[in-house]
């Protein structure tokens, strides 16, 4: 027999947008600006490393950082963060959403700020101490994936669902906005305190000592807009799903959400029945439910990180080969993190940013499904316009064309997939298997951010041996790199096929939590709550 929605549960989705939504949004996104400040804030002062802790006597370049140290340092974030996105997923299925919530942000701000105090008498054993505690700040990040976007999923009405969740992670962008704007500043201030000459004229003045203490700040100032929600984080009440269909307290859901909205709910019997709650994850029915649309989710933000965390990770590359930043012998350290900083500051305030806002307007007006398509598709576009004729767009003449594109291609992996695939899986899922499936999903995605963060420091270096960074050996070069991506993106146009679309359709009706299977083994749909439907199962 079909079940009725539990009164608390529908009062949820009908819900008129309240304060509470928008305080939902700054409480969970402020965790997700420190991700991006975090994980994106170590490409900022990649180059100072190099220059403090790698500098060669008499070397025509500065010094920079081996291959496998910048591989560490580039990519050990994200392998925490995979960690923690599985196991902080499952934990949140098992103990609950609240209670697992704050243990991710106290970790994030403990390890941003152990990374900026990073020790050690020679350059290995600070390498090694900064790699160990970036370790453990993704773990804690990656936590912050699962909860928030099942959180806000949980709290938001069906209406404006989409909007929600994709404005927790567009503060992402802000994020990353922020940690190029406060190296700018800082930049700035030791530049001004401390002159210096350029590398070609003095290789030892041109790095300050007290350049050590630039990058330690830029790392640590993450910690402090995670921990000023610290407190708020903990005075949110679990959501009404968890506690009414998985803790199966219906009593005390609508105890606490009559108080988060302001209306008077009644409490109901529970209506839940053991029959429907039996199958497990990963079980033969699981898998005929959402086997598909777990290999949809996993697979698309899979592909999309590949691309996406590898550009942002050798970018400034990109940006010292079309002229945007000059070479490095021609500028002290300090100056060398202004400019990095000034480019990715303006790709993130001109694409990254206006491409997260515009699918949180457009999403619940077109739908998940189109804008993951759309994204996907002038991906590939754009990708393949900059690799083609690569050699074009590196003459002086025709930098700003590049730069255009190179932009265009992030507003859409922002208006697109990037916050399509971190949207799907916390509506998809039935409720005691969400935070664990979006965490799975989020943990394929972080693999293609190691691949890129690690593959591409090697594809993207020159396929002249004599041209190559220090310690790397060559590669297939920018251009052939791009066009790599370019298929990846392709690639994932045809996976976006598998992922259902959810737009102005319940948590349940989405999970098939409504549903039940009568003693003929058909289907029991009740989608209004009184008129059924039968459906034979195939």
């Amino acid at each position: 027999m079909a079940r009725e929605q539990l009164q608390v549960l529908n009062a949820l989705d009908v819900a008129k947008t309240q304060w509470y939504h928008f305080t939902a949004i700054i409480i969970a996104g402020m965790g997700f600006f420190t991700d991006a400040y975090d994980l994106f804030c170590i490409s900022l002062v990649t180059k100072l490393l190099g220059r403090i802790y790698y500098h060669v006597e008499n070397a025509e370049k500065p010094g920079i950082l081996p291959p496998n140290v910048s591989a560490a340092v580039n990519g050990v974030a994200f392998c925490g963060t995979l960690a923690g996105q599985l196991f902080f997923g499952w934990l949140g299925d098992k103990m609950g959403r609240k209670k697992v919530y704050g243990m991710t942000l106290m970790l994030m701000v403990i390890c941003s700020i152990a990374s900026g105090l990073s020790f050690g008498q020679n350059p290995k054993s600070v390498m090694t101490t900064l790699c160990f505690f970036r370790f453990w700040l993704g773990f804690g990040i990656g936590g912050d994936y699962p909860l928030s976007a099942t959180i806000m999923s949980e709290y938001a009405n069906k209406k404006t669902r989409g909007a929600f969740i994709a404005a927790v992670f567009a503060m992402q962008g802000f994020g990353i906005l922020a940690g190029g704007i406060f190296a700018i500043i800082s930049s700035a201030a030791f530049e001004a305190k401390f002159d210096a000459p350029a590398y070609e004229v003095d290789p030892v003045k041109s790095t300050v000592p007290q350049a050590d203490y630039l990058w330690r700040i830029i790392v640590m100032v993450g910690a402090i807009p995670a921990a000023m929600t610290y407190y708020w984080r903990m005075k949110m009440p679990e959501t009404a799903r968890y506690t009414a269909l998985v803790a199966k307290n219906a009593k005390q859901a609508a105890t606490d959400m009559s108080r988060v909205l302001q209306v008077d709910i009644e409490a109901e019997p529970q209506k839940m029945e053991e029959s429907v709650s039996a199958f497990k994850l990963f079980s033969k029915e699981f898998m005929r439910r959402h086997g598909l649309h777990l290999l949809g989710t996993t697979s698309t933000w899979f592909l999309l990180d590949i691309a996406f965390y590898s550009q942002n990770l050798f970018q400034k590359d990109i940006f010292s080969a079309i002229g945007w930043i000059p070479p490095a012998k021609t500028m002290n350290a300090i100056e060398e993190v202004f400019r990095i900083a000034r480019a990715q500051t303006l790709i993130a305030l001109c694409s990254t940013v206006p491409g997260y806002w515009f699918t949180v307007l457009f999403i619940d007006r077109i739908g998940r499904f189109a804008i993951q398509l759309m994204g996907f598709f002038f991906m590939t576009v754009f990708m393949f316009a900059l690799a083609i004729p690569y050699d074009h767009w590196t003459h002086k003449d025709n930098r700003i064309g590049f730069v255009v594109i190179y932009s265009l291609t992030f507003f859409f992996a922002n208006f697109g997939p990037n916050a399509t695939t971190f949207v799907v899986p916390a509506e998809i899922f039935p409720a005691r298997f969400r935070s664990t499936c979006h965490g799975i999903s989020a943990a394929s995605g972080k693999l293609g951010a190691i691949i890129g963060a690690f593959g591409f420091l090697y594809l993207a270096q020159n396929k002249d041996k004599s041209k190559v960074d220090a310690g790397y050996p060559a590669g297939i070069g920018v251009k052939n790199s791009l066009i790599v991506l370019g298929v990846i993106n392709f690639l994932g146009i045809l996976f976006t096929f598998l992922v259902p679309e959810s737009n102005g359709k319940s948590l349940e009706e989405m999970s098939g939590e409504n549903e039940n299977e009568n003693e003929t083994g058909a289907v029991e749909l009740e989608p209004s709550g009184l008129n059924k439907r039968t459906v034979p199962l195939a």
